[in-house]
């Protein structure tokens, strides 16, 4: 698992667009975003994911930043959820939890094989810059709190 200041480990998914992702490729343009999401079942990460769609557009248009969620499903389901919860963010399928290992984990529950929910803001060098693991699946980073540690030259806006 990076922690921060560690170099983020590559990956590459397929995404609810029909195209293969790659983490290096997102850093190519920008600082990433990476969310590791349980599944589609789960109702947190669509509450999480639902802020990241609100702020993606502000974020790639005026920081060059990709958001990157990886949920660990396979794509029929994730792209089901990207619409269900009409989504303007491209999820990505993460069926045997390869990514999610490298990052939060995986764990096995009554759902199957679910990653372990996270947050990493990953800047242009590949850097981990923040790093937060769900003590609880409930207990998530929110798109515009992101936002704002980015425009905050990866501070916290809300101390000091």
């Amino acid at each position: 698992m990076p922690d921060v200041g560690d170099d983020a480990p590559d990956f590459e998914l397929q995404s609810t667009a029909g195209e293969s992702v790659s983490l290096s490729e997102t850093l190519d343009s920008g600082p990433t975003v990476v969310l590791v999401n349980r599944g589609h079942w789960c109702s947190f990460c669509a509450e999480q994911l639902q802020t990241f769609s609100e702020v993606s557009y502000d974020l790639w248009f005026n920081e060059g930043v990709d958001v990157l969620p990886v949920v660990t499903d396979s794509v029929g389901p994730v792209t089901e959820m990207r619409d269900r919860y009409d989504l303007d963010v491209q999820l990505l399928a993460d069926p045997d939890g390869e990514a999610a290992e490298k990052y939060s984990g995986t764990e096995q529950t009554s759902h199957g094989l679910t990653g372990i929910a996270a947050t990493y803001v990953i800047d242009e060098d590949g850097v981990v810059r923040y790093e937060q693991v769900a003590d609880h699946p409930a207990d998530r980073t929110y798109g515009n709190w992101v936002r704002y540690f980015i425009r905050n030259d990866y501070e916290d806006p809300f101390e000091g």
